[in-house]
């Protein structure tokens, strides 16, 4: 990968890493990656780190869904799952594929990189 999708990526990682709305997985798997940088291991963390994130970013649809079940009331509270489920389903009819909240959309910019990364 060139140095100019490594900076990019490095900062997104970055970005993903300080939003209150990252996992722990994702940031663990972000920590590996930065370690790895420049030795023998990175190949092999940046294949886990892509791994990672596909698995963790929301798609649109299943924000909606969680947003309006039980179970997101239980997270976000009655109200705030009312107006994230909204909010989703607004920006789903924008054309967003995905969860806008911060990680996620640092997620998208990374997995966007994917092949130049592998």
């Amino acid at each position: 990968m060139n140095q100019k999708v490594k900076d990019d990526v490095v900062q997104k990682v970055k970005e993903m890493m300080s939003a209150h709305s990252c996992c722990a997985e994702a940031k663990e798997a972000a920590q590996n990656w930065l370690d790895a940088l420049g030795t023998d291991k990175e190949a092999e963390q940046t294949k886990n780190l892509i791994a990672e994130l596909e698995q963790d970013i929301m798609p649109i649809d299943g924000l909606i869904a969680f947003a309006g079940s039980e179970a997101g009331a239980q997270v976000f509270g009655a109200e705030k799952a009312k107006a994230v489920e909204a909010h989703a389903i607004e920006i789903k009819e924008a054309g967003a594929k995905y969860c806008d909240c911060p990680a996620c959309v640092a997620v998208a910019a990374i997995l966007e990189k994917k092949e130049e990364l592998l």
